[in-house]
């Protein structure tokens, strides 16, 4: 047991697996870089309304996390991870340069070729993130086919401890892109505050390339392999499937179809291996990916909280007093994005060595909490959040009607900015539990030739969620609209905005989510279904 112990240790902390979780860092700083501040740079640069901009990177952003799915099928199909993320790379290296380019020459760029290298960048992140995290948990060696000398269990706390320190990793990445570079874009360059992510993405990719040797490549799949065959059955099996089927436990341990409205058994969470049944799997793994399908749509509210930093936190700052020292050093309201990422890396290196032991000395248990019960305490920790962005919102539009500011404008009694901190620090805890625990969840809930896939299912969270959040922004915009006030809680005059009301609906959403997903959870239950 102990030479298990330091081989799983040894295996986290191999070179390769450290490489590559710096390379995912950087990445995240060269994109936190472009998103972060990107609000700011739509209403303030290119002119458009604060609505129109919190749809747009909506959108795009919604784009960024639903396209990895469909590069995952590709790469899990017909690409090795490999091949995938050096043609994913030169393309997110081409968008960033076409973005710093446009920056540099935007007083003569026409304002709808701003999105393309938007997308570009798009297109290379939906390869290059799934395929770099399911390329990294190679690393480990630890595949459900390979003869490790470890069980089950201690192979689940490997992949556990990955996943806990990549996230660990873009943190840092994201904390330092949205600490700097916003700063850099405000006060002295966006040409500038653009150049730097596309450099040091490029760099990189570079290191990536040149530290080839050192990895452990699983061989290319040829076009008629049974992955790609079980995949297009899958595909073609959930086009023609009408009910959503979960498969239940019964007594030798064999996976058997029930329907989820007909019975209240746990599920039997190891999914079966296609390699044993390379001719009737499909409608085995359709039914691993469909019994998903309830999961999934109940966090995607989450995922509409999970881009409000981007958004209307940010313009909700920039109506905020966000002087420091007399006036001597101005924050921008972007910066605070950072606070997320700090609230992140201080609490992950917590979670076993204080937050579990405290769970399990309060529960009597030993064994911690499930994956689902991590992500349903992340997703009440973002109601909460909405919550007191709300409040404050509230606190905000009261202070600049009592001083006659145009929402809180320029007036001397202006609300400070760091009343955001409780919320931008609460939906950085959050992320520790579900985004941590969502990732694990999709992961080990798909057989081993469908890893990739389940990357994807995880973002594609995010994706569908961005997606929502623009069309809620669009049909609230008509519910709330009066006559003058066309966008009605999303005016562009501050004074007729009510984004308290908006955070309001969406803790009131994410509640009546929160409460079905607690009911749907009796229905997963197994080892992989529980991070101890």
């Amino acid at each position: 047991m102990s030479e298990n112990k330091h081989a799983a240790a040894a295996a986290v902390l191999s070179r390769p697996c450290v490489l590559i979780i710096v390379v995912a860092s950087v990445e995240r700083f060269a994109y936190k870089g472009v998103s972060s501040n990107l609000v700011t740079f739509l209403t303030g640069v290119v002119g458009m309304s604060p609505s129109a901009a919190a749809k747009s990177i909506s959108a795009w952003s919604g784009v960024n996390f639903m396209l990895p799915l469909v590069s995952a099928v590709l790469a899990d199909s017909y690409w090795d991870r490999y091949s995938t993320i050096t043609g994913s790379s030169l393309l997110y290296v081409l968008g960033m340069v076409g973005l710093t380019t446009w920056a540099l020459l935007r007083t003569w760029m026409p304002c709808s070729t701003l999105f393309l290298p938007l997308y570009l960048i798009s297109i290379g992140q939906a390869g290059y993130n799934p395929s770099l995290q399911a390329f990294g948990a190679d690393q480990l060696g630890i595949g459900n086919d390979e003869n490790t000398g470890m069980d089950a269990e201690e192979k689940g706390k490997v992949k556990s401890k990955f996943f806990q320190w990549w996230y660990f990793g873009i943190c840092s990445g994201s904390l330092l892109g949205n600490s700097i570079l916003p700063y850099i874009q405000d006060n002295l360059d966006w040409g500038l505050g653009f150049a730097i992510p596309c450099a040091v993405m490029a760099m990189s990719v570079v290191t990536f390339f040149c530290c080839t040797p050192l990895y452990l490549q699983k061989k290319p799949k040829c076009v008629d392999t049974p992955s790609r065959i079980s995949i297009l059955k899958v595909v073609k099996s959930i086009l023609g499937s009408r009910k959503i089927s979960l498969p239940s436990r019964d007594g030798n341990g064999d996976t058997a179809a029930s329907e989820l409205e007909l019975q209240e058994k746990p599920l039997k969470a190891e999914p079966p291996d296609l390699t044993e049944y390379p001719d009737g799997a499909a409608p085995s793994v359709a039914k691993i990916m469909l019994r998903l399908l309830p999961i999934w749509t109940m966090l995607l509210m989450f995922a509409v909280i999970f881009q409000q930093p981007m958004t209307f936190f940010t313009e909700q700052g920039m109506l905020m007093d966000h002087r420091v020292g007399g006036g001597a050093f101005v924050i921008p309201p972007a910066m605070l994005q950072s606070s997320i990422n700090v609230s992140i890396i201080l609490l992950m290196p917590m979670y076993d060595k204080m937050i579990i032991p405290f769970i399990n000395l309060i529960t009597g248990r030993s064994d911690g909490i499930t994956v689902l019960q991590r992500i349903g305490v992340g997703m009440v920790l973002s109601i909460v959040a909405m919550v007191i962005a709300a409040l404050v919102e509230s606190w905000r539009i009261s202070v600049a009607a009592a001083t006659g500011g145009e929402g809180g404008g320029g007036g001397a009694a202006q609300l400070s900015i760091f009343w955001l901190l409780p919320q931008y620090v609460l939906l950085g805890v959050s992320d520790v539990f579900t985004v941590v625990g969502m990732q694990e969840f999709f992961y080990t809930q798909v057989p081993s030739t469908m890893k990739t896939i389940g990357i994807g299912l995880n973002t594609s969270v995010y994706g569908f969620g961005s997606f929502l959040g623009a069309f809620l922004i669009t049909a609230l915009e008509m519910a709330t609209a009066t006559e003058g006030n066309v966008r009605g809680w999303f005016a562009d005059d501050p004074r007729g905005a009510h984004l308290d009301k908006y955070y309001w609906f969406l803790a009131l959403m994410s509640s009546i989510c929160f409460m079905i997903f607690t009911h749907l959870c009796k229905y997963y239950n197994g080892k992989d279904a529980s991070v101890k």
